[in-house]
């Protein structure tokens, strides 16, 4: 479920199904999209981006998922990539406040919003070495340009999570606080903001783009993500992975690799 709030010039959209961590199936990522056009339509000067409970999106739910007709890239490339590409270019600065688990999709989320304040306590990362997948929405343009090469497979092949903390400590967002602060400090700067001149911070977002984008192909990086975990999803880790996760036990992986597609 999606909520979405405007209070004068600024929208707060919340993800609220906070009995699964604020994991995202293809409806509420539609959802989601509404919301943010709806804010567009309102003219808001600002948005907020929450999860309700204690996390702030843990991924995709693949709770129900049935790897063995399960197709990654069309929910990626014709779901999620649209909608973190529409979330990039909302025409106000946007803010993002992260509680508790930041992960796959959840991160995408992240890294399409402006500017993203975490909790100290907050979880961000990579679980998809325990899924038989990979890191996708994003995050090995992200890893990559603000941890190094090495910091980022470290990450992806173990499944360690970072806190919020260290992640800022990292460069990979902007500020971290303890938890019982975190909303509280993001309405108030999504706040000012909303009151600032926020023709020109849109300007500025462009131009950070420019630069980010050139040098880093972050869209170009986003499909080949997409390729590849469609690529992953015909193979016996994804099938295992989503299997245990749903049975809750550990996974058992063989360490093949599905074919690519050709053509």
């Amino acid at each position: 479920m999606i909520d979405l709030t405007i209070d004068g010039s600024v929208a707060e959209v919340v993800l609220n199904a906070p009995q699964k961590m604020n994991a995202l199936d293809e409806a509420s990522l539609a959802e989601l999209g509404r919301a943010y056009a709806e804010a567009e339509r309102a003219g808001v000067r600002a948005l907020v981006l929450r999860g309700e409970g204690r996390g702030f999106c843990a991924g995709r739910d693949i709770s129900a998922v049935d790897p063995a007709t399960d197709d990654a890239y069309g929910y990626l490339a014709g779901k999620v990539t649209p909608l973190l590409r529409a979330m990039s270019g909302f025409p106000a600065p946007t803010f993002a406040a992260v509680q508790g688990p930041c992960l796959g999709v959840g991160l995408g989320l992240a890294i399409a919003t402006d500017v993203v304040y975490v909790a100290e306590t907050a979880k961000i990362g990579s679980p998809f070495a325990n899924l038989g997948a990979t890191l996708d929405s994003g995050g090995h343009a992200l890893f990559t340009e603000r941890l190094g090469a090495h910091r980022t497979l470290d990450l992806i092949y173990t499944a360690e999570l970072m806190s919020g903390a260290e992640a800022v400590r990292s460069g990979l967002f902007s500020r971290s606080v303890p938890a019982e602060e975190l909303l509280e400090l993001t309405r108030a700067k999504a706040a000012a903001v909303a009151e600032g001149a926020t023709g020109a911070f849109l300007a500025s977002r462009e131009l950070v783009a420019q630069i980010r984008d050139e040098r880093l192909g972050l869209w170009e990086s986003v499909e080949n993500e997409n390729r590849v975990q469609g690529e992953l999803c015909r193979g016996e880790d994804y099938a295992e992975g989503f299997a245990a996760f749903q049975e809750k036990r550990r996974p058992r992986f063989t360490g093949r690799r599905a074919p690519a597609r050709r053509g």
